[in-house]
């Protein structure tokens, strides 16, 4: 899971993921809960969404996992004693007790395993267990990627760059149903959904949300520079198309 081998600046995380609530509260929706179930939220971030789902929980639990320790940190802040929060590698979770429901927004696609991620979520399932999930799909800001690669073969960035990959997997929706019931989920539903967001602050969404991975392979003075490099090959206002894969699946 990529989000385990860096920590996110978990602060400016909360104070610009607005468009990330949005997203959460779409796939909150399509999760029946009656409010007694412990939840696995896979991938907590900050908190703020976190907050989403603990009030749809008024007796149940909620275990927040996330590879960033300072994420952890800051959803502690928003937990109650009832509930857990663990930093671990999603590819790699165990719990103690298994979950009735998971829940995650905006996650997957930072994990490059796929099918060992499915295999880890079916395990922490109770049988009959529901996923209500989303992440970034086939597609996904495809011209800010090109963007970013297009500067990233520029001077003075070209030398840091070398060797670098996409840390992302945006999945398409019907290799994702099958890996679904690969990793053992009796029913599995997921489509794609063109989502088009003007983000808050967009150099520090950039920075915060987007090109994490990119920023951390450069020196202290060039990481801004970078960032508003590839701002201004943007559209002004900046909109980003994003392609969100929207996942539902109950464990077998």
């Amino acid at each position: 899971m990529a989000a385990a081998t860096r920590d996110w600046d978990a602060e400016s995380y909360q104070r610009v993921s607005v468009p990330h609530e949005e997203w959460a509260r779409s796939v909150l929706d399509r999760l029946p809960l009656a409010g007694d179930e412990t939840v696995l939220d896979a991938g907590c971030g900050s908190g703020r969404v976190t907050g989403l789902l603990i009030e749809r929980l008024e007796t149940g639990r909620v275990v927040a996992v996330d590879g960033s320790p300072s994420m952890i940190e800051s959803v502690r802040e928003v937990l109650r004693p009832e509930d857990e929060a663990l930093v671990a590698d999603l590819t790699e979770l165990s719990l103690r007790e298994p979950v009735d429901a998971v829940f995650s927004s905006a996650v997957f696609h930072w994990v490059l395993d796929h099918d060992s991620l499915f295999e880890r979520l079916h395990a922490a399932l109770a049988k009959g267990g529901r996923i209500a999930a989303q992440c970034g799909g086939a597609g996904n800001i495809a011209r800010l990627r090109a963007n970013c690669d297009e500067m990233a073969s520029r001077e003075p960035y070209a030398q840091y760059f070398e060797g670098f990959s996409e840390p992302w997997n945006y999945a398409g929706a019907g290799e994702t149903e099958a890996r679904l019931r690969a990793a053992g989920f009796a029913e599995a539903r997921c489509w794609l959904q063109p989502w088009t967001i003007l983000p808050p602050e967009p150099a520090e969404f950039l920075r915060t949300v987007c090109l994490g991975p990119q920023v951390d392979r450069l020196p202290d003075g060039l990481r801004g520079r970078y960032v508003d490099d590839v701002l201004a090959a943007e559209s002004q206002p900046l909109k980003l198309e994003y392609v969100r894969l929207n996942i539902e699946a109950v464990a077998g």
